[in-house]
């Protein structure tokens, strides 16, 4: 099954996919998009474009498990793009995925504009790695 993961940003939104065998997350692509309408949109495009047989989206709650303002964007969000696709559409936690992320990127020495750019499809990876594993841990 192909799976395209979504790390939910201001301005910018990564997204990741996984390989048929759903053992290994890869960065797919950033898209740049303020409009949360016209961002749903692109994802779905992309993830038809993909195949994809379902789409996560991170789920950002707070470090005690609640959820604000965020969170409750990332599932307008999500709504949007199931409703907009029509490919089931799942949330997972993302708590600290971009600081994990930001620590990968420190310890292969990515820096400047390249890191602004990476950092967002580094965390989809992240969550999507994330899910995979936890599946793979409920069999």
């Amino acid at each position: 099954m192909i799976i395209l993961a979504v790390d939910p940003g201001k301005a910018r939104t990564g997204l990741a996919i996984c390989d048929k065998t759903m053992f290994l997350a890869f960065p797919l692509c950033v898209i740049n998009e303020w409009n949360r309408d016209k961002l749903a949109e692109k994802i779905s495009c992309e993830a038809k474009k993909q195949n994809a047989e379902l789409i996560i989206v991170g789920l950002p709650k707070n470090m005690d498990g609640t959820e604000g303002d965020s969170a409750k964007s990332a599932r307008l969000l999500a709504g949007l793009i199931s409703e907009v696709s029509g490919i089931k559409t799942e949330m997972h936690d993302e708590r600290c995925t971009t600081m994990i992320a930001h620590r990968y990127l420190n310890d292969n020495n990515v820096k400047g504009k390249k890191r602004k750019s990476t950092v967002d499809t580094a965390a989809a990876t992240i969550i999507l790695q994330s899910y995979i594993d936890s599946l793979r841990n409920q069999r």
